[in-house]
């Protein structure tokens, strides 16, 4: 028998506010066919998802920022998408993408089960000279942990944390200035 309970995202909310935690922030409340999360702000993190299908993004509460890489020139270009409250966004499958989710916000967001033979990819870009610094790839079984793994794998490892074009030291969080 399939689900027949709908879920009240306000109530849900109230209930299960701790679920939400960085560096991620997500609690998937769907899976099978397509992946539902719900996500809370702030997260803590500079990587570039790189999912093989399109995610669709809806901000329930205030404004978040996607930050894209558009991959279609030569040059990459570095792009910022602002979301706001009540807004929906679906961003094509395979755009570098690192969402930036600010205090006491929610969204939602909705990715397809990828395809078999289809990896998503994590990705870091150097914070002085924009060249790409590490990538993992991986087959997105958990997202609620493998993308957290990931970071913290960055994290850990100074090796893939410095560029070797320039010698910079990235992080896996922001800093601070």
């Amino acid at each position: 028998m399939f689900n027949t309970t709908p879920i009240n995202i306000d109530k849900w909310l109230q209930e299960n506010a701790d679920l939400l935690k960085p560096p991620v922030n997500n609690y998937c409340l769907h899976k099978g066919g397509f992946t539902v999360m719900i996500v809370g702000g702030p997260n803590e993190r500079t990587d570039y998802h790189i999912n093989p299908t399109p995610e669709w993004f809806y901000q329930k509460k205030g404004s978040m920022l996607l930050k894209v890489v558009d991959e279609s020139d030569v040059e990459p270009k570095f792009i910022d998408i602002t979301i706001n409250e009540s807004d929906s966004y679906l961003l094509p499958g395979n755009v570098p993408h690192s969402p930036v989710r600010f205090a006491n916000t929610i969204g939602i967001v909705v990715e397809q089960d990828r395809p078999g033979g289809e990896n998503d990819k994590v990705r870091w870009y150097c914070s002085h000279c924009r060249q790409v610094v590490h990538e993992s790839e991986l087959q997105m079984l958990d997202l609620g942990t493998q993308v957290k793994q990931a970071i913290l794998e960055f994290e850990n490892d100074v090796e893939k944390r410095t560029c070797f074009h320039c010698n910079t030291l990235n992080y896996a969080r922001p800093q601070s200035n």
